[in-house]
């Protein structure tokens, strides 16, 4: 199957596109780059830019690359075929944005992020299981939030909506299948849903030197 551009660019306009929950998700992706002490990144499908940007405030160089040349990547090229030589970056990235491939794609897609990173690998990825958001306070602790898995007897099936070819927790696409499947090519070092976003599920892993 051929790759092709999805969203037009008015899909990221601000009112739109950068809903305060939204908001949340960058937070994490920019700790997580922090975090890992990384200051050569490559993004992966970087919509409005908003990472780079914001990253870039911290001293982190941020390259973007994405099939789309009206949204003014780095890079224009496939994310299936990158066109770098192996370790050329610290950390590669890609923020919801393996769902837009068919899921074979997604992996090979995966595959080469792996391949193009020294260290590590971060990326979202949409979660079907809805999860009930809840905050309470502890005393000098401060505000802690829960998220409670609804009760469901089965998992939907997926309809390829325009945009999501595979969602996790979808028939078929299991947590416990993707992550496994993601895992035969690098080590997962962290798995976690956003608090405020649950709908964002991170994953971080480690590529072995």
């Amino acid at each position: 199957m051929i790759e092709h551009e999805q969203v037009e660019k008015e899909h990221y306009a601000f009112e739109r596109y950068l809903r305060k929950y939204r908001w949340a998700s960058v937070w994490h992706q920019v700790d997580e780059i922090i975090r890992l002490q990384s200051k050569n990144v490559l993004e992966i499908g970087p919509g409005p830019g908003v990472f780079k940007v914001v990253a870039g405030l911290f001293g982190v160089k941020v390259e973007t690359l994405d099939l789309d040349p009206h949204l003014k990547p780095d890079h224009v090229a496939s994310a299936t075929a990158l066109p770098f030589p192996d370790r050329e970056y610290e950390a590669v990235c890609a923020f919801q944005m393996l769902e837009h491939l068919p899921y074979d794609l997604s992996l090979k897609a995966f595959g080469e992020m792996v391949r193009v990173a020294h260290k590590n690998i971060i990326i979202s990825l949409p979660d079907a299981r809805t999860m009930w958001p809840y905050a309470f306070h502890i005393p000098k602790r401060g505000t802690v939030a829960v998220l409670v898995p609804k009760p469901c007897l089965g998992a939907r099936a997926h309809t390829f909506d325009g945009q999501h070819y595979w969602e996790i927790n979808k028939r078929g696409y299991a947590l416990k299948k993707v992550t496994a499947d993601l895992s035969t090519v690098c080590r997962l070092v962290k798995s976690y849903r956003v608090p405020e976003n649950p709908y964002h599920h991170f994953f971080v892993f480690a590529k072995e030197n």
